[in-house]
């Protein structure tokens, strides 16, 4: 498969940035981290946990062979394996750092990692990763939340800019409840991801990300959704990060 990337991040109306993100073809690793706990808490949360995700991620690639933080689970994929130790090595960072000041600061992650005719994902927390394949648009993960436990238990929510707790997250890298949900993704050519934080799908209708996920280069999408967020009153911090998926060159009539 061939991969395309980019990505964009906005401040938005905020003070402070808290949102990070990554994106490493040459890993194959793609990673948006969403920081809580208030301006530099947050700020430096965020940043830990791409850090952590890269660094680890950056030492696979030179030896295959590296020791795991943990053992691996037989049930799943290498590519699973490893954004769960992504994961693990991203929560004990932040715990380690959440003393004075910090002592509040978490992050919610989502992480792609792509691998020939597959791919992983593993998140924490309401930063989300979509699909757009032939045309539809899917959310392949679903928010560690107070509204996606009341959808659980048969109840429906009011809309989530319409309820008091519509951004209070139940998982959240650095707190206790940090367990990260993992799955298994099948490729398609043709497949494009958008890996974001809350800052942007909040303000943006499903045909809006359909249209910027659209677009012919992957960085025009970045920026059109971001720009798009932010013109749609957005007031969060706003972070795309774009994947598309495509068959490789024919090599017919170059031999």
């Amino acid at each position: 498969m061939r991969i395309e990337s980019a990505g964009q991040t906005h401040v938005g109306r905020r003070a402070h940035n808290e949102d990070a993100y990554v994106v490493r073809g040459d890993l194959g690793l793609f990673v948006v981290a969403d920081g809580l706990g208030g301006q530099a808490g947050g700020e430096v949360a965020s940043r830990c946990v791409v850090d952590a995700f890269t660094e680890f991620g950056e030492r696979m690639l030179r030896d295959s062979n590296s020791t795991w933080p943990d053992p691996l689970n037989p049930q799943k994929s290498r590519e699973e394996n490893l954004l769960l130790a992504c994961t693990a090595m991203a929560q004990r960072a932040l715990q380690t750092r959440r003393v004075g000041y910090l002592r509040d600061m978490g992050s919610t992650v989502v992480s792609l990692l792509v691998s020939d005719k597959v791919a992983a994902v593993a998140h924490v927390g309401d930063s989300r990763l979509y699909r757009l394949r032939a045309g539809q648009i899917e959310a392949l993960t679903k928010d560690h939340s107070v509204t996606e436990e009341l959808r659980a238990a048969g109840l429906e929510p009011p809309p989530r800019g319409q309820s008091a707790f519509g951004h209070i997250i139940t998982r959240a890298l650095g707190t206790e409840r940090a367990e990260p949900t993992v799955q298994r993704v099948e490729l398609q050519p043709g497949d494009v991801f958008l890996l974001c934080s809350d800052g942007l799908y909040e303000p943006l209708e499903p045909e809006r990300i359909i249209e910027g996920l659209s677009k012919a280069s992957v960085q025009d999408a970045c920026d059109v959704l971001v720009t798009g967020a932010y013109d749609a009153g957005g007031r969060d911090n706003i972070t795309a990060v774009v994947v598309r998926v495509s068959s490789p060159p024919s090599l017919t009539g170059l031999i």
